[in-house]
């Protein structure tokens, strides 16, 4: 095995081949093109982990009809969380946006469409939760839009496919908001890839495994990288480091010497997709429609049936059904969940495995399910579903965060939360959903930890105001749906 010592000190090591790798590199190349960038990713192409669009849900996760983020509170429901995700999402239109209107990204129908996001529940509580939670956000400029009925008529309007059979004294409640989106985020990852390789001289190297990150004396930190195609080893040196793996963010921020990773542990969720196989069924839906998970059953469970746009066919896929794997990538290690228990986070995963003993209920229930069983789940949403019509896909790994609690021990938390070193000088990226969506977000977050002098210019006060509106000042009615109609017609939406 050879070893060579890298003589070249970047700016900015990214670690990983996706969506959140490729929109830090392009916003930092944007605000300062002198800045040396070096992109690493293990496998042999970009995109083909959570990124890729099996992989993950594709909605656009801009809480327009995820009930899991407006949950009951007393009398009426909770809307705060749903706000800031969705103007976390159109803050990504917006970036995408400002690329189409550069001539950067050519043709946008490549990874968004426009696809109404429904809301849709059975049953006299689920419906009355339903029209709380609609009068509440209809009072609210980022869904004035949203529509509401308990008709039987108006969703044979809305969603066909799933009103097949029903009888006029089942009690159901639908609400929809027209704007909603279906993105292919590993699509996307690669038309933002390729922008930093022709427009700014940054390509992603692949096969290129990081194995550590050390402090550097000269620089902050040097990087460790093994080429796995010729197991030549390699030291890249970096003023800043972000870990943007997927699942394997975890095991590598274990490796770095900072106080800020002591605590943090993973739970590794897989899942699976029911996908059509029948053309005729699969034109009669247009329309992404959510459900409520079961009062026992984590956020992630929330069930779905969506339209979607894959390799440029459309597709209809249900679910998703939970799995368990201790592997922290799809192409990853059976050992890296055991890999990931060190002495300072075995007290918060104790804590969080006994206090979320329904959710272990509730994987042990999922993978148990035979595929007859997946179909009775689907069958709740389209009554006459053929087994002959469905088959089953593997989707990717997720490793949900687990963290220090001084009440529990450990809590596990569902979503994304960025780690960072006091400097900020390396930043680290863990969690799931709503993750792709909010990617332009995170990420300008973390520019503000990292190279915080980037974006005090202003030139680049200017430029962000320009490239991402609600993000640089605070959303008003009239600046939010500006914002959504510009979006809409550079977006083709």
């Amino acid at each position: 095995m050879n070893k060579s010592n890298g003589l070249k000190k970047y700016d900015l090591i990214c670690v990983g081949g996706g969506i959140m790798s490729a929109t830090l590199a392009l916003l930092a190349k944007m605000l300062d093109p002198k800045m040396d960038i070096l992109i690493l990713e293990r496998l042999d192409k970009v995109a083909q982990e959570s990124s890729a669009a099996w992989n993950n849900a594709g909605t656009g996760h801009a809480a327009l009809c995820e009930l899991n983020y407006c949950p009951e509170d007393g009398n009426s429901v909770d809307i705060s969380k749903a706000a800031t995700i969705c103007n976390q999402f159109e803050i990504s239109k917006q970036f995408w946006s400002y690329l189409t209107a550069q001539g950067l990204i050519k043709d946008p129908s490549t990874f968004i469409h426009p696809v109404k996001h429904h809301s849709w529940v059975q049953g006299e509580e689920n419906a009355n939760y339903l029209k709380k939670r609609y009068q509440v956000m209809k009072e609210h400029f980022m869904f004035d839009t949203i529509e509401f009925t308990d008709s039987i008529e108006k969703m044979k309007e809305w969603f066909p496919l799933i009103m097949q059979d029903r009888s006029e004294d089942e009690v159901m409640a639908a609400s929809r908001i027209p704007r909603g989106t279906e993105v292919n985020y590993g699509s996307l990852t690669e038309q933002l890839f390729k922008i930093l390789e022709t427009e700014y001289n940054t390509p992603v190297h692949c096969n290129m495994e990081v194995l550590d990150i050390d402090p550097d004396d000269k620089v902050e930190w040097f990087a460790k990288v093994k080429n796995l195609k010729t197991d030549e080893e390699s030291e890249f040196d970096a003023h800043h480091v972000f870990i943007g793996a997927g699942g394997a963010s975890l095991l590598l921020l274990q490796k770095v010497e900072i106080d800020e990773k002591e605590g943090y542990g993973g739970f590794p969720v897989s899942g699976q997709w029911l996908v059509c196989k029948n053309q005729s069924i699969i034109a009669q839906h247009n329309a992404k429609v959510y459900s409520k998970a079961g009062p026992n059953d984590p956020p992630m469970s929330t069930p779905h049936l969506d339209t979607r746009y894959i390799d440029g066919k459309k597709a209809l896929l249900f679910g998703p059904f939970a799995g368990f794997s201790p592997k922290f990538l799809k192409e990853g290690s059976n050992f890296d969940l055991l890999k990931s228990v060190k002495l300072d986070n075995i007290s918060p995963l104790l804590g969080a495995f006994w206090k979320n003993l329904p959710l272990t209920k509730y994987l042990i229930e999922q993978v148990t399910m035979s595929f007859e069983d997946r179909m009775m789940v689907l069958r709740k949403f389209m009554k006459n579903a053929k087994d002959e019509d469905w088959e089953i896909i593997h989707a990717g790994q997720r490793v949900q965060i687990i963290k220090k609690d001084e009440y529990t021990g450990g809590e596990l938390q569902f979503g994304t939360e960025v780690v960072s070193s006091k400097d900020g000088s390396i930043t680290c990226l863990l969690g799931a959903s709503p993750g792709a969506s909010t990617a332009t977000y995170v990420m300008l977050q973390t520019l503000e930890k990292a190279f915080p002098e980037l974006l005090e210019t202003d030139k680049n006060k200017q430029l962000l105001n320009t490239v991402a509106p609600t993000y640089a000042q605070e959303p008003t009615p009239e600046l939010f749906h500006k914002t959504i109609a510009r979006s809409a017609a550079l977006l083709k939406l």
